[in-house]
């Protein structure tokens, strides 16, 4: 049997933080074709992979990430607990994957791939990437952590910028110009007072205000104000786009990055289930078959200095992992 705990932390030891991922790639590559699979790697620039991972016609895809946000943090054991950066988000995860596929070939069966992307953590083009490829599946159980639950949903996401404009002028005159901060701070005071779509599974959208940056020095009027919101969304995003655009009217220019839709995901009987609040590289991969969201960890520690994954829920996503393929083989 995978030694799963080793294997991530293995995975955890290998710097993989968003483009420059190749050390974590490198060992999962090696680990997968020293075990038989026939192992392809599809190049998005030199040093950057994605790696699929096949023993025939795959009719169900494991999937995740390898790429961490920053730093890099080794990892350590302490008890129950195995801790690092990529424990949760998502390394921990492939690892349970690796397990759980490596078994059930041991067991003979061939009808499930592996797909590591990279890049997930910043423009997911490692998953978009991906899916210019061919596979066979005809299900997608997609990584990240769900406390060992499947996710009957998740939150869409856009990125907004608001810009404020005034005019630049000696601080020691400050009324021969217009602080373009007064406009920002008054148009972001009264983001809590939309009245924002909602969804009876998702939930609430929900708005961020990520970064908020104005002014050279202090004695400068500063003649521009731009703040960075990230929208959570949990349906039509033109709908949120209208809200905002009426909201900003006269007083901001507003710029929309392309959004990741809301979705809602297949589900199976005897397996607990609850919405998530966060995006995945589920919408990217629309040729790897119905989509299902599961893994191990939780959210809530992801991205932090103190990011961990219980041992026990590494061993429970083995089997999570693989009940969750056979069942879906069967169907």
């Amino acid at each position: 049997m995978t030694d799963v705990v080793a294997l991530a932390e293995a995975l955890i030891a290998q710097p993989s933080l968003t483009g420059a991922e190749a050390p974590a790639v490198e060992l999962a590559a090696l680990w997968l074709s020293d075990r038989g699979w026939s192992v392809r790697r599809q190049e998005l620039s030199p040093g950057r992979t994605n790696i699929w991972a096949t023993h025939g016609q795959g009719a169900v895809t494991l999937s995740t990430h390898l790429d961490t946000v920053p730093p890099f943090i080794p990892p350590t054991r302490n008890g129950a607990r195995l801790s690092g950066r990529g424990a949760c988000d998502a390394k921990g995860i492939a690892a349970a994957m690796m397990a759980a596929a490596q078994t059930l070939a041991e067991q003979g069966e061939t009808g499930v791939d592996l797909l590591f992307v990279v890049g997930e953590e910043k423009s997911s083009d490692g998953a978009r990437a991906a899916n210019e490829l061919a596979p066979t599946s005809r299900f997608l159980i997609n990584g990240e952590p769900t406390e060992g639950k499947l996710a009957s949903g998740a939150k869409g996401s856009m990125a907004v910028t608001v810009r404020t404009h005034g005019r630049a002028a000696h601080s020691a005159y400050a009324e021969l110009g217009a602080s373009a901060i007064t406009p920002m701070i008054a148009l972001l005071s009264t983001l809590e007072d939309l009245d924002l779509p909602a969804d009876p599974v998702l939930g609430a959208t929900t708005i961020n205000v990520g970064t908020l940056n104005a002014g050279r020095e202090a004695n400068i009027v500063p003649d521009e104000a731009v703040a960075q919101l990230m929208v959570r969304l949990v349906g039509d995003h033109r709908e949120v786009r209208d809200i905002l655009e009426r909201w900003s009217h006269g007083r901001a220019d507003l710029e929309f990055a392309p959004h990741i839709p809301a979705q809602h995901f297949h589900t199976i009987s005897g397996f607990a289930s609850s919405p998530v609040s966060y995006t995945s590289d589920i919408p990217l991969l629309s040729r790897w078959g119905t989509p299902l969201l599961y893994g191990p960890g939780s959210i809530t520690v992801a991205h932090t200095p103190h990011e961990f994954i219980e041992i026990a829920e590494l061993h429970a996503a083995v089997d999570g992992y693989m009940r969750l393929v056979r069942t879906l083989l069967a169907s």
